[in-house]
Formats: structure tokens, sequence, C-alpha cells
């Protein structure tokens, strides 16, 4: 294909979906998909957003050692100051890229909007795709059941529900030829004035003209799931098709979400029936030790607590140790092995930061195509990389649970395996709601899914490893998630763990982006 496919990224938050289509090659050498346009409201998500693209401005020459610098730098600086004036150039077609700043969809920026992305593909005559998800906080079974909690919360009112519309504006205004929809898997399920949510979305992306206006072009897309072959379309697709599980597919986290592949119709009658994304499916799936345990370790701070160094640390895990004495008089082994990771953490771990240098580590159990996706020679460190303070409770919790998971193959503790001496004084404990309020990332097993919950608390995201006794830094959430290891979040330490957790995995992405790049080359999608 001669000329490059133009991609509109709407809620693009830190650009997970987008890093996915522009980091995609053909034949290891050819980049097929530019990144047009991207729409994001959120600040600090636009941060990263258009630092990422600034960096994509050097695919196919070498990347200039000053945005190294600028990772490892203490950030004093912002990316505007630091790159407008030595790359004047690269720095405003980045900018121009993610719409010169913040910008909403369905808010008072929808003509400004519109206009950045008629600029974006004014000329253009090859192939456009649109990708991009809807905020999924009205349809996640978590944000649900929040809303229940409401006074006066009407679904038919909340204007979330209805941002897919935004969507269709832009299908009828771009007329991609494929587009690629993702949102939770509690979609399939919610529902306004009775009626299946989902199914009025599929329907109307069918026809974005007709469903937005009642005319225009009518131009008809057919709605295809990801894991089924294509002559399935024949009998239809069930809403459940569309899930997919990215642990299937070689990604270190139990993800699943629905994803919709629109694809005008005309373009599907030289596609040969086959399965789609089918030669990425493995058997092998990849744990959490695969992909964090070569990261610097790190200890927790405290809270509450009126002194925050080492030896407070060593003299919380002392009284952890003791309190977990009943534990370990049946596994003897545990307690030296206790005693040993806290002695390993107060002499050589410290709490990380924005940018950590750290020798060359092992990364002999990471898979290879892995370690080439996710490392960085030019980079000497780990970024975002920085453990949160805990309460000293909680981290006896946190150790309990991690020696039990060592014990139980994987398995986290639920309320009923603490100790009494361990329970949290809170009243629901011990009444199934919190049974797996603290959760293990075992190293032998697929991460859970990577939320925007883990911006709270992180309970539900322990490191496995004992002597750090620690949730997971942005940067492993990061890793579990697939971004590259030079990729940047800005913002503050709880924006960007919820600019992670929103975002698609961007490995999963470039199989994505290759099964939009095989279908519109008319190639067989296997």
């Amino acid at each position: 294909m001669k000329s490059n496919i133009k991609v509109i990224d709407l809620f693009a938050g830190p650009g997970g979906l987008g890093e996915g289509f522009s980091s995609f090659q053909h034949e290891g050498k050819y980049f097929p998909f530019s990144i047009a346009a991207s729409v994001e409201k959120e600040a600090s998500a636009h941060k990263t957003l258009t630092l990422r693209a600034f960096y994509r401005q050097f695919r196919g020459r070498e990347v200039p050692e000053d945005y190294y610098e600028y990772l490892r730098s203490d950030g004093s600086e912002s990316a505007e100051s630091f790159f407008s004036k030595k790359f004047p150039r690269e720095w405003s077609a980045a900018k121009t890229e993610t719409m010169g700043g913040p910008k909403a969809l369905g808010s008072d920026d929808h003509e400004d909007i519109f206009e950045k992305i008629k600029i974006a593909i004014k000329g253009h005559r090859g192939p456009k795709v649109v990708i991009g998800g809807p905020p999924c906080q009205a349809y996640s079974l978590v944000g649900r059941s929040r809303n229940k909690g409401i006074a006066g919360y009407s679904a038919e009112e909340d204007h979330r529900h209805f941002l897919y519309q935004e969507y269709l504006k832009v299908l009828d205004l771009v007329q991609p030829d494929i587009f690629v929809m993702e949102n939770v898997k509690g979609i399939l399920t919610a529902k306004v004035n009775g009626e299946s949510i989902f199914e009025k979305i599929r329907k109307d992306l069918a026809f974005p003209a007709l469903a937005i206006n009642g005319g225009g072009e009518a131009i008809e897309y057919e709605l295809l799931p990801f894991a089924h072959p294509i002559s399935d379309r024949s009998t239809g697709f069930n809403n459940k098709d569309f899930v997919i599980r990215t642990e299937e597919f070689g990604i270190p986290q139990a993800r699943h979400r629905v994803i919709l592949l629109g694809v005008r119709k005309r373009l599907l009658k030289d596609i040969e029936d086959g399965v789609i994304l089918s030669r990425w499916k493995s058997s092998n799936a990849t744990s959490a030790g695969q992909v964090l345990a070569d990261l610097p370790p790190l200890r927790s701070g405290l809270t509450k607590s009126k002194s925050n160094n080492a030896k407070a640390w060593q003299e919380n895990f002392d009284l952890s140790v003791k309190k977990l004495a009943k534990v370990f008089r049946s596994n003897p082994s545990a307690e030296i092995l206790a005693r040993s990771a806290v002695d390993a953490a107060v002499s050589s771990l410290d709490q990380g930061g924005r940018f950590i240098k750290h020798k060359k580590s092992d990364t002999s159990a990471m898979p290879s195509s892995l370690r080439k996706w996710f490392l960085d020679k030019r980079l000497g460190g780990a970024l975002n990389h920085q453990a949160r303070n805990h309460m000293p409770e909680d981290l006896h919790r946190y150790m309990f649970a991690i020696f039990f998971a060592a014990m139980n193959d994987g398995i986290s503790p639920r309320a009923k395996d603490y100790p009494r001496s361990l329970a949290p004084n809170h009243k629901n404990w011990e009444s199934g709601n919190f049974c797996d309020r603290f959760k293990v990332q075992a190293r032998n097993r697929v991460a859970s899914t990577v939320t925007s919950h883990i911006s709270k608390d992180g309970h539900y995201f322990i490191h496995f490893d004992a002597k750090q006794c620690r949730s997971l830094t942005v940067r492993e959430a990061a890793r579990i998630q697939t971004f590259p290891d030079n990729y940047f979040f800005e913002g503050n330490r709880t924006e960007q763990y919820v600019q992670v957790g929103n975002a698609v995995p961007p490995l999963f992405a470039t199989y994505i982006a290759e099964v939009v790049y095989e279908i519109l080359n008319g190639r067989r999608a296997l």
C-alpha cells in the first residue's frame, strides 16, 4: 500500500490504542498507520499523549538524546518548555496531532474538534481508520453499583451513556474504511429505559449517518468480533462473541474487554474466511513475574508515622513477624525468609522516583518478543517507578498475603484465612463483601485486570516479592498493561495510575492494527 493510513483516535487517554497502531510494522520496515488526530479531555493524560506524539515524530530516525534527558530530569521543567525551542517543528506537529490542548467530545469543544479533524484528513486519498472507546464508568459493573448509591441518580440522564453518539458523529464526518471501538464487558448488560445499550450501539454503528441525523450518505458497516471466523457472520454474532480475553494472546493480564470492528461492507467481499487474531493466540500465558521481576526492587514508605526512614520500616516489620508467629510456626522456613527479606530491604532499597538508574538486570524469564517490545537500552533506568506509602498495619497484611500466596500456588488469602491479629477494624470484614480485599499479583500467574482503582489504595495489586512488600508502582502497572519502558506518564502519581488503568494494552493494539491492515489490503485475516 503506497499511501499512509490516517488514524483518528477518540477518547484517547494516554494513547494506548494509538500507540499500538502507530507501532505496528509491516514486514518489519514499513509503518502504515499515522495518527492524524487524538482527542483527550483530561489534562495530565493529554500531556502524556502529546509527549508520546513528539516521540513519534522521530519514527524512522534516531530519537534525540534530549528526549532521554527530559525523562531523566527532575520534572521541574515542562515538556513544552523543554522541547519547543530545540525542536519547534516536531513539538508543533505533536501539539497539532493532540488538538493543541485537552478537548472533550460532547462539550463546547465540539466545533473546534471537528474543524481540526477536517484539517487533519483534508486531501487524504488513502484509507482512514477511527479508533477509541467512550468512557466506561457508566457501563462497568463497579460504576453501575456506585451509581445506585447516588441519591436521585438516573441512567437516562447520565450523559456518559450516550458519549458513543459523539463517536457516531465522528464516523459520519470521517467516513472511515474501518473503525475500532473498545469498552468494558459490563456494556453487554447495561440498560437504559429497559433497552440494552449494547444492542442499540450495534444497531447505530451499522449506519452512523442514519443514527445521527436520519440521512446523509448511508454508509453501511458490518460489525465483526475479533475471535470468531468471518464466515460466522452468515449466522450472526451474539453479544458475547465480541469479548476478548487478552491473556489468551500473551498479554500478562486477565483483561476482558468488548472490541467492535466496523468494516465497510464493500471491503469484505475480497476477504477470505478466517479466524481473526488466531495467529497470536498462545497456549503459554505470560505471568506477572515474567514482566516485573527485572525492575529495580523498592520498599514502601509508612503513612501516619513520625519517621519514614529505613529504621522505622524495619521496626514495623519486626512487629509484623511477631504477628505472624503462628503462621511461621507451621512453616519455620517462612520466618527465616521473612526476616532475611526485611534485612535485605532495609540495607539496600529505597522508594524510587520519577526516574531511577539501575544496573543491567536479568530479563531471561521474559519472553524474547516482550524484551524487544519493552526494553530501551538508551534509557538506563526505570520511569514512573516510585513506591507508595502504606499504613503500617496494611503492610502486616501484605506480608501475610505474600507468604500465603507463595505457599498456596499463587492464590491470595480470603478474609477467613487471616489471623485475628491482622483483621482490619472494619465491620464488613467478615461479611463476605471484602473477602478478597488484599490480593497478591503472584509471580507465577497472569496478573489481575489493571483498572483505574489502582490509584486508590493498591490493596488489590500487592507485589509478590516479600522484601518489597508493597503495592505495584505506576511502571509495574504499565508493564502489565504492556506500555514500552520509554513511555513516560505525566501528572501526579494518582493521575498516572488512572491513565495506565484506563488504557488499552498497546501490544494487544498492534494485533488489532495488523488485522485492520490485512483487511484494508484484501488479505486473509488469520
